[in-house]
């Protein structure tokens, strides 16, 4: 049997926060989702001036990260690159960049998704959220 690692709320505290800390430097009104690795949806912030769509974009972007194991990034590239039958995968919500796996001793445990601003920065700011716990 396996030992595995699983988010905790003060991990969820210290993504967001840290996520936060980024989207503000950068002046981006974003929201920004943790999910853990069953796509359950642990933590939700939708900054000030964010849209309202940012709001069901952020949790999509993560699930399809966590269920898909990689960040939802690949999938916008295959799809881009004319792999349309991707469209049709089941539990990809939002294959669009902005969704980053939380991989702790090559264990996928959750993900992080955003959304409000480009695509590429969304994942930045994914990305400095999951920093702050690893």
């Amino acid at each position: 049997m396996k030992t595995k690692h699983s988010l905790e709320a003060s991990d969820v505290k210290a993504i967001l926060a840290a996520a936060e800390a980024e989207a503000r430097a950068n002046g981006w009104a974003v929201t920004i989702a943790v999910v853990d690795d069953g796509a359950h949806l642990l933590g939700l912030l939708r900054l000030d001036g964010a849209s309202a769509s940012t709001a069901q974009m952020a949790p999509a972007k993560a699930t399809t990260s966590v269920l898909g194991r990689r960040e939802s990034k690949v999938y916008e590239d295959l799809i881009l690159g004319g792999r349309i039958t991707m469209l049709s995968a089941p539990g990809m919500q939002a294959m669009l960049e902005g969704g980053v796996p939380i991989i702790v001793d090559g264990d996928i445990v959750g993900a992080v998704g955003v959304s409000g601003v480009k695509s590429d920065q969304d994942a930045q700011i994914a990305r400095a959220g999951i920093a702050a716990i690893l």
